[in-house]
């Protein structure tokens, strides 16, 4: 168990630096990070967040394709410099749906690993909620990642945050220091996408 957070963490380390960079490789290393994670977490007991690392697998085939598509319109419309950052603009209906699908989904999925476990299920997830705000909150920001928002850093601080606090509580150390380093990452990550970015609809 400990070898493998070692191993997130230092993985983990890798994606925020080509993340903040906007390097499609950091789709590739989200990948080994993600199935690691997926081990960590269930072995934990932390179902939710077992669920997240597994969405984190599936949309890094998604961000690949989407980044490279991004790149290329941008490329055709205008000269990329290598530290270019390609942006979508985030819209007030996406903000709202996201808002939406957030709490509606906190509090299903908190129900639900609830029901299992009374059903036999499942093994008691000890922090529910909480583990259920993080996936949530951490799936929305993936997605809106994937889309090359730049507010999706705002999310990530908080889902961050979060997240530290809930590894904290389990004794999860190599994890609750990996996503340290992820909210101090978030905020440079802000500041560079402001810096570099270029709107695509510009």
């Amino acid at each position: 168990m400990d070898f493998l957070q070692i191993f997130t963490l230092v993985t983990g380390v890798i994606y925020i630096v080509l993340e903040i960079r906007q390097k499609n490789f950091m789709w590739v290393v989200g990948i080994a990070t993600s199935l690691a994670g997926m081990w960590v977490f269930f072995r934990q007991g932390l179902y939710a967040s077992f669920g997240l690392n597994t969405y984190y697998f599936i949309t890094a085939f998604i961000g690949l394709w989407q980044w490279r598509r991004n790149k290329t319109a941008l490329s055709e419309t205008s000269s990329v410099g290598h530290d270019t950052i390609v942006l979508n603009r985030l819209s007030w209906k996406t903000v709202m749906i996201s808002a939406v699908v957030t709490v509606i989904g906190v509090v299903a999925l908190s129900w639900g690993m609830d029901c299992l476990h009374d059903s036999g299920l499942l093994a008691e997830n000890p922090m529910s909620l909480l583990d259920s705000a993080v996936a949530v909150l951490s799936a929305v920001a993936t997605w809106w990642l994937v889309k090359s928002y730049r507010e999706q850093w705002w999310l990530w601080i908080v889902a961050d945050a979060m997240s530290v606090t809930l590894c904290a509580m389990q004794g999860m150390w190599w994890m609750a220091a990996l996503y340290v380093i992820y909210i101090v990452s978030a905020f440079y990550g802000l500041l560079h996408w402001k810096k570099r970015g270029v709107y695509l609809d510009d």
